[in-house]
């Protein structure tokens, strides 16, 4: 494996409690009393618009959720990195990744700015190759758009090629392009990997790194 693209949320960070706090300042901005934890983090995978009208619910106004929306946005783009750090082995494993000269880079239906910031700010930005973001293409995640532009631009195949990623979003996606699909036992959806399992699932990021040197490792 030459090529390891990597969802953001729930694989690489454990962003949780920033996201919970920004979707609860939203509600609060509208009145609304506060959600839980887990049903917030259920909600995200698919973008903030999707997450926003999700944490809405159905009776809420195409006017009401741009609203929240905007508030959203702005309030995490300020707070984004309070509680947000990396999860345990990530950063030996793509310290290690970047000084074998693996191509890595972030595919996310996070905004690509606010996802740029927060690979910024943990230090991470020399080690990825682009940082794509849901705002980077026409279609999010799981449309292999993301994965296609990475392989063309890198000028590595779908066989070198894996997506890592903690729901079923990241790994349709790899489906859909062609590529490996690898996923994390650790993030915000691991339940959803059921009915679109991966080639391989792991608990630490660590145990991919002996795979990037076998030939077939979904074999």
């Amino acid at each position: 494996m030459q090529l390891l693209i990597f969802d953001l949320d729930g694989t690489l960070i454990d962003s949780k409690q920033d996201i919970v706090h920004g979707v609860n300042a939203a509600r609060e901005h509208l009145g609304l009393a506060p959600l839980d934890v887990p049903t917030i983090a259920s909600f995200v995978g698919n973008g903030a618009p999707v997450l926003i009208k999700k944490a809405l619910g159905p009776e809420a106004s195409e006017a009401t959720i741009a609203e929240a929306l905007d508030f959203f946005v702005s309030f995490y783009h300020t707070h984004h990195l309070v509680h947000t750090v990396l999860y345990p082995g990530v950063r030996e494993a793509l310290d290690t990744w970047h000084a074998k000269g693996k191509t890595l880079a972030v595919l996310t239906n996070k905004p690509e700015k606010i996802s740029h910031a927060i690979i910024d700010g943990l230090g991470l930005n020399a080690h990825f190759l682009r940082v794509y973001g849901g705002d980077s293409f026409a279609e999010k995640k799981p449309d292999p758009a993301g994965i296609l532009a990475l392989m063309k631009e890198s000028g590595i195949s779908a066989a070198q090629t894996a997506m890592v990623g903690d729901s079923y979003v990241d790994m349709r996606t790899a489906r859909n392009a062609g590529c490996a699909a690898w996923g994390v036992s650790y993030g915000f959806q691991p339940e959803s990997l059921i009915a679109d399992p991966p080639d391989v699932l792991v608990d630490d990021m660590r145990e991919f790194l002996k795979l990037t040197t076998q030939a077939h490792p979904t074999t």
